[in-house]
Order: structure tokens, then C-alpha cells, then sequence
């Protein structure tokens, strides 16, 4: 009989256990991590609103509002997160694992609202969590402030959730415990406590059917699919009570607007429960979530305490992870430092729901005749989207009220600075994106997952093709993560990341990390196959010359005015668009992918797989310069197809010029490189006292129509930029001098454009304005505008000396 298992002593054995044993390693790493993780503020649409990891499940979410008047109670209800309402708000100190600090500053309510959320480890669920609500009147709010402020909590899917104990005829006199149960929970009790502050005294004959110094809770079986809309739900049956309240009381004598805007208190089973509490003046009160599971449940005493704990907890592990260097050292830009991360890692959300794809067949999606951009436009007319799902994704998002979901290329920017935060959290991030890709190796550019999602997205934008690509930045990520095991693999005492426990689990252990990457290799290498398939231009037909007749790409999803594809939206092109355009960012774009999954590659000892990717990469090296520098304008340029059928090269300097030494594949002894770093530094062109221009100041399309790529700043670019720059500038060649001085100029004007931007309007902006600094398009952008805290963190090269190139407003380094 075949022996079916070799023998422990053979070496196949022992590679088997060491297999076996990091297996195991692996999933007690993701037990531990998934546990830590479940819970949090994965709502981020929401100014505030919890979840679990799980597709559906409990959520809850909180709303408020001034009640003061019958005007002004329908626009200022707070609930989704919108722009331009607030003064100012965000998470000002925020950990995923642990729990923080939220500010809201709500001038029309003349209130500003705090949210503190922190976690309790233990038991088989996840464990228990707990959220202080704190409102504090503003400066010109009256005496006897008014203010109506509900919880929530919704059950979607299978479970029970009831209102129990003691909630009373005509309110709750006292705490509100909601007790509930799911298969993925287990038993578990939300209690709503009494809290402190005072409440409206009676004025109206009303007040006796609904005291407000009571608590009222309304439960209500409501439609799965309008779990979401909690806000309209509300509205539409305080509307019920107003229509019975008037007419009782009558248009001449009724009851004050605090009394008005109440619900009916019905509490019972239902798998939605508002909560209503209505305060004159200051006031707080704690929502404590306690599974069955945990050791205990939770307490306002324990609360208080976790939050102290919480607080000084996260304050010394930032200024030990995030270490700013000079001129960065005063006090003024920690706070600064600290939002702009708490708010990228307090974006981080839980998605779940079905999706617009478009997947049809029709030949004109091929986009290889002239005029392709016409034939898709009516292809799709003819082939509406299906809906496909539901999916799930574990994710970050770039603005809370503008872009609450997923995206692409966004996203490897935005985990550059969490992977030095939390390593772990940084890996389940990237499988859970990979997660979302089909057999061809497709992965969405949007990730719009539900109804709730849908809505904040114009119909035109909703619709997801196959055979668009969109920049492979989380590729960057994994070789931030490879950077780390070499550093680990020099470093023999592993004390940190020891010491760092959840957060770096996956680099304690280097068979733990190769077994990851082993699970992740077969889906990167998809993805890598399908964009070289899917995104692949065409050499051979117009007589070009380049070193290898294959290494050339082009986006599709092309019209004469975008490329929504490539990320630079409106930044100018060919025109008209050709089928045998080849772009400089995407072929730059797939040579760092190939180089990232070679290193991979060879991580694994996947010979042959690295010795093919090497020579892919050796290609596309050759064919950067063959197909893509201009010797006329000293710059990498878009090629295309002239009325002539001849090759032509369509120089737009900008950040497409710049591709690939973003991408680092532009090494210090370059003869391209001094070219390039002329363009960087040049006032005339690209360089600017507050950052790179996106489109050189001298092109014809500077600041033209829509004018989002074409002259702002934009902080990934320019993080791609300086860094860079600080890898040239950290290696001796002819441009290193040159490179110092770029990088030490760039990082001071970057910091200083966003943190004096930050500093006037509280929040961080999705670009900047070459010409006064000032934040501009999508307010709260704090996705990859928080790569400011990396580039406060790299090294001070300046010695001390120089100004910088400021212009006018003269903020150099002197003066720091």
C-alpha cells in the first residue's frame, strides 16, 4: 500500500509540519485580529455609527438636533455626514483596535457634540464596547438651549431585539436596555443610560402625555431595506404624532417645539428602536454594549475608565510610530498630526451589498475602432447593469461625506501610513479587497455595495465594467510590507513587534508572513495577468520602434474628455482619443507592479514565475524611454497615432511626466534625471511654494474647464514625489545635492499648505490651490491628504540651513 503521508523524518515531512504549524500560525492570527476588530465605527457615512464586522447585524447610530423653533428642525436634524454644515468635526484621537475621541461643531444647533468609543476584549464574541455622548452649548447659544438627541439601534437578517424592564407608560425613568440576540452575536443587552443634565420643564398641557424628563423609546418593525434610512423613517412618524398633536391642541395653543418633535413611547420587539432624550442646556449619557460572552458587562464606571486608558494610550504610541522630524517638533502640529491620522483610520468602514455591473459582450467595449468611446456609450444603452453580490469589503474611505466607500487606487495610498500604524489590520484590509475579485482577475475601480451606498453616487457613476483598470497602488502596500520583514529579518530581537502584540502579529512570526503571502500570491498573479491582458496597447500595427513589441499600455474607458480609469480624471491627452494611444502612467504603473510581484516571487521561491517577471521588467525599462521620452521637450509623454498614421508623442507636462520616477524606476545615475528634476523645480512649470502643480503652469490647459487635474495639488502625488526625491537625495550621484535641496523645500511647503489650511477651516481638503495654498473641492478629504503625517515623519536633510522656496507668503524653514 502507497504510503499516503512521508514520513516525519524525511525532509518533505518537515517541510509539511513547518507548513502545517504556520497554517495554524496564521489562523490564530486572524482568530485574534478578527476579535479586536469586529466592532467599531465601520458607519462612516454616519457623524456617528457602529457595526460589527458581520453582513447583517445590530448597528446603531445616533441623531440630534436644536428644538428651539419649528423652522429650523428639518435641515438641521444631524444624522449622514454632509459638507459645508459643520464648523468642524472628526476623530482627534482614534485607534481601530481600541476606540477614541470625536469632536463635532455644530453651529446651527449652538451645540457641540462629543463622542468617546472604546472597546472591551474578551469572550467568544467580539467582546463589548461602550460610546459617551457629551453635548456642550456654544459661546452664543441661549441660557436654555434645547436640544433632542436619539439612538438607535437597527437588527437586520435573523435575531431578536426587544425593549425590557422598566421603560413605563409614557417614558423610561431611568436606563433603556434593549436585549437581543443573534447566531453570530450571541445574547447580548445595549443599555441607554439616564445620564446627566437637565431637561425642558413643563410649559404646554402636552407635557403630561409625554414627560421630557423621561426617556422615550418607539419600536417598530420596519422593511429590511429601509434599516438604512433611519432618518426618514423618524421623520415620517414624528410627522404622525404632529398630525395628532395639532389638532388636539389646535394651531392657536400648541405644544412648544422641544414637545412637538417627540415620538409616540410604544416600546416592545421590533428590529428598530429610537430612543429619544430631549436636554436643556449640557448633557451626557452613555450607550454600553455587553455581550453574554464577555466576563462582565459593561458599566459607565468601566467606561470612564477605558476611555483614560484609551486616551493615553494612543497619545504614547503615536509619537512613538509617527516620530516627527524637524522642522516639525512644535507642539502645534500634534494635534494636527494626530487628526489627520485618527480621521483616516477613523474612515475605515464595513460595507456590505449587491453591485452595478455591466459585463456584457458587445464588440464595442473591445475599443479598437476609432470613434470607440461613441460605440460604448451606445452599447451600454442597449445592455443595462445587472446587479451582482452581495459582496462585503473591509475598507478605508477618502472623505466621510463625499466618498463614503471604496476606491481602488485610493486605498493603497491611504494604508502607506496605516500599515506603520497596525501591520495586521493593513494585511485583512488587503485580502479583503482581493476578496472582491472574479476569475478573470477583475477587481472593481468602485466599490458602491448597497442601497446605502448607492445613494450618495449620481446614477452615471454607478455602473462598474470589467474591463476597466485603475492604478494597482495596493501592490505599493505589499512591498511596504516586504520592506518591514527585511528590517525585521536585521532585526534579531524582535522586541518590537513583540511588544506591539496585535498590531504586528503577522511580522513576529516570518513563516506566518510567508504563509500569507502564499494565500495572496495566486490572486495577485491574476490581477498582474489580467491588467497586462485587458490594459495592453498596441505596438505592432503602427510601425513603432521599442525594445519589445509588447511592453505598452493604454486605459480603456476613454473619452475625449477623461480618463476616469487612470485616477487623473480630466488631466489633458491625445485628442481626439485613438486606439492606439499608449500611456507613460499606466505603462509606469504596471513596471512597479511587476516589480513588486517579482520581489514577491522570489520572497515565495517561485523561480521561474521571478525569472519571467524579470524579464517583463527589464522590457518595460526599455520601453518607458523607447516609447515615451521626448528629446524635443526633455520629458516622458502620452503617445498616440497622428493623422498620419504615425507614432506621435503628446507632452502635457505635469504629474504624467513625472510617472516614472513616482513609481521609482528611475534610478540616480538616470540621464533622464536631471531632465526631470528641472521640471520639478521650476516656478515656471510644476513647482509651487505650497506643492507640485498637477499640470505645468506653462501648458494651455492650465486651470481650463473642470480644473481638477490640471494645476492643483494633489498630496498622494506629491508623497510619491518626495519620496523619491529622498531616495535620490539618500544615495550618492549627480543629482544628489540637487535632490536635497528638492525634497528638504517640497516636505516643508506640503506640511505647512495642509496644516495651515487645516488650522483656518478644521479640516483637510481633497486638493490645494497652487496659487494661495488654500484647500479646495471635497471637504473632510482626510483619505490620502493624511499622507502628511508620513512626510512629517521622514528625515530633516536641510542641516539647518536655507529658507526654501516659499514665494511671497514667505513660510521657509527660518521662520519654523
Amino acid at each position: 500500500m502507497a504510503q499516503l503521508f512521508p514520513r516525519p523524518g524525511t525532509l518533505l515531512g518537515f517541510c509539511l509540519l513547518l507548513f502545517t504549524l504556520a497554517s495554524a500560525q496564521v489562523a490564530e492570527i486572524e482568530r485574534a485580529s478578527n476579535a479586536s476588530l469586529l466592532w467599531g465605527p465601520y458607519r462612516p457615512n454616519l457623524y456617528f455609527g457602529v457595526r460589527p464586522r458581520i453582513p447583517k447585524s445590530l448597528m446603531g447610530g445616533l441623531l440630534w438636533t436644536r428644538v428651539e423653533d419649528y423652522s429650523s428642525v428639518q435641515t438641521t436634524f444631524r444624522h449622514t455626514c454632509e459638507q459645508h454644515e459643520l464648523d468642524g468635526y472628526g476623530w482627534d484621537e482614534y485607534d481601530v483596535r481600541t476606540g477614541g475621541r470625536q469632536t463635532i461643531h455644530d453651529p446651527a444647533n449652538r451645540i457641540d457634540i462629543t463622542t468617546e468609543f472604546v472597546k472591551f476584549p474578551g469572550g467568544e464574541h467580539g467582546g463589548s464596547w461602550g460610546v459617551r455622548v457629551r453635548g456642550t452649548p456654544r459661546e452664543d447659544a441661549s441660557p436654555d438651549l434645547k436640544t433632542t438627541v436619539i439612538w438607535y439601534n437597527t437588527l437586520e437578517g435573523l435575531g431578536s431585539l426587544e425593549a425590557e424592564g422598566d421603560v413605563g407608560e409614557t417614558g423610561a425613568d431611568g436606563d433603556v436596555v434593549l436585549k437581543g440576540q443573534t447566531v453570530e452575536l450571541g445574547d447580548f443587552d445595549v443599555r441607554v443610560t439616564e445620564g446627566t443634565g437637565q431637561h425642558p420643564r413643563p410649559q404646554h398641557p402636552s407635557y403630561d402625555e409625554k414627560p421630557l424628563d423621561l426617556t422615550l423609546v418607539q419600536s417598530a418593525q420596519v422593511p429590511d431595506d429601509a434599516l438604512w434610512q433611519t432618518k426618514a423613517v423618524l421623520f415620517a412618524h414624528i410627522k404622525s404624532q404632529i398630525d395628532i398633536l395639532l389638532p388636539k391642541y389646535g394651531e392657536d395653543n400648541p405644544p412648544p417645539p422641544a414637545q412637538m418633535y417627540t415620538i409616540e413611547h410604544k416600546p416592545g420587539r421590533g428590529n428598530l428602536h429610537l430612543v429619544q432624550k430631549v436636554f436643556e442646556g449640557a448633557f451626557e449619557f452613555d450607550v454600553l454594549y455587553s455581550s453574554a460572552s464577555a466576563p462582565e458587562p459593561v458599566t459607565s464606571a468601566d467606561l470612564a475608565q477605558q476611555i483614560k486608558s484609551v486616551t493615553s494610550g494612543f497619545a504614547s504610541r503615536f509619537s512613538d510610530v509617527f516620530k516627527p522630524q524637524a522642522p516639525f517638533l512644535r507642539e502645534r502640529y500634534d494635534e494636527f498630526a494626530k487628526s489627520l491620522f485618527s480621521n483616516l483610520i477613523g474612515g475605515i468602514g464595513y460595507f456590505y451589498g449587491d453591485s452595478r455591473v455591466d459585463r456584457s459582450h458587445d464588440a464595442a467595449y473591445e475599443e479598437d475602432n476609432e470613434g470607440f468611446w461613441e460605440e460604448a456609450a451606445e452599447a451600454r444603452g442597449r445592455n443595462p447593469a445587472q446587479l451582482e453580490g452581495p459582496s462585503e469589503l473591509f475598507t478605508s474611505i477618502p472623505s466621510r461625506p463625499f466618498f463614503p466607500r471604496g476606491f481602488l487606487w485610493d486605498e493603497g495610498f491611504h494604508l502607506l501610513p496605516v500599515i506603520d500604524w497596525d501591520v495586521d489590520l493593513t494585511l485583512d484590509i488587503i485580502k479583503s479587497w482581493f476578496k472582491l475579485m472574479d476569475e478573470d482577475g477583475w477587481i472593481g475601480r468602485e466599490q458602491i455595495l448597497g442601497a446605502e451606498a448607492r445613494s450618495k453616487v449620481p446614477e452615471q457613476f454607478q455602473v462598474q465594467y470589467p474591463h476597466y483598470a485603475n492604478p494597482p497602488t495596493l501592490f505599493m502596500v505589499i512591498t511596504s510590507f516586504l520592506d518591514k520583514l527585511d528590517a525585521q529579518k536585521t532585526d534579531s530581537s524582535n522586541q518590537k513587534v513583540l511588544s506591539e502584540g496585535s498590531y504586528s502579529m503577522q511580522l513576529s512570526s516570518r513563516q506566518a508572513a510567508l504563509e500569507y503571502l502564499r494565500t495572496l500570491y495566486p490572486l495577485l498573479k491574476r490581477q498582474y495577468f489580467w491588467f497586462r491582458k485587458t490594459q495592453a496597447g498596441d505596438i505592432k500595427s503602427y510601425d513603432r520602434e521599442a525594445f519589445s513589441s509588447k511592453e505598452g499600455y493604454r486605459w480603456r474607458g476613454r473619452t475625449p474628455q477623461h480618463i476616469l480609469t487612470s485616477g487623473l480624471d480630466d488631466y489633458p491627452r491625445a485628442q481626439p482619443p485613438h486606439p492606439g494611444e499608449l500611456h507613460i502612467d499606466l505603462i509606469s504603473w504596471v513596471g512597479m507592479m511587476t516589480r513588486s510581484i517579482k520581489r514577491i516571487a522570489i520572497y515565495l521561491g517561485e523561480e521561474e514565475d521571478a525569472s519571467e517577471f524579470a524579464k517583463y521588467e527589464e522590457a518595460i525599462m526599455r520601453n518607458i524611454d523607447d516609447l515615451h521620452w521626448s528629446d524635443k521637450a526633455k520629458t516622458y509623454c502620452d503617445a498616440t497615432i497622428n493623422d498620419y498614421e504615425e507614432n506621435a508623442l503628446v507632452c502635457h507636462k505635469g504629474y504624467i511626466s513625472l510617472f516614472p520616477f513616482l513609481v521609482g524606476l528611475v534610478e540616480k545615475d538616470s540621464p533622464r534625471l536631471g531632465a526631470i528634476l528641472d521640471l520639478i523645480g521650476d516656478e515656471e512649470e510644476l513647482w509651487s511654494p505650497y506643492g507640485l502643480r498637477s499640470l505645468s503652469k506653462s501648458d494651455e490647459f492650465y486651470h481650463t474647464e473642470e480644473d481638477y487635474w490640471r494645476g492643483p495639488i494633489w498630496m498622494n502625488i506629491n508623497y510619491l514625489a518626495v519620496s523619491q526625491l529622498l531616495t535620490i537625495a539618500q544615495q550618492t550621484g549627480p543629482h544628489q545635492s540637487k535632490a536635497t535641496h528638492l525634497y528638504t523645500d517640497l516636505r516643508t511647503n506640503l506640511v505647512n499648505t495642509v496644516y495651515e489650511s487645516w488650522k483656518e477651516t478644521g479640516f483637510a481638503w481633497e486638493q490645494y490651490n497652487p496659487e494661495t495654498g488654500k484647500g479646495q473641492r471635497t471637504q473632510h478629504f482626510t483619505g490620502w491628504t493624511s499622507l502628511v503625517v508620513k512626510i512629517m515623519s521622514m528625515p530633516d536633510l536641510s542641516g539647518g540651513k536655507g529658507k526654501g522656496k516659499v514665494g511671497e507668503k514667505g513660510r521657509g524653514r527660518d521662520e519654523l
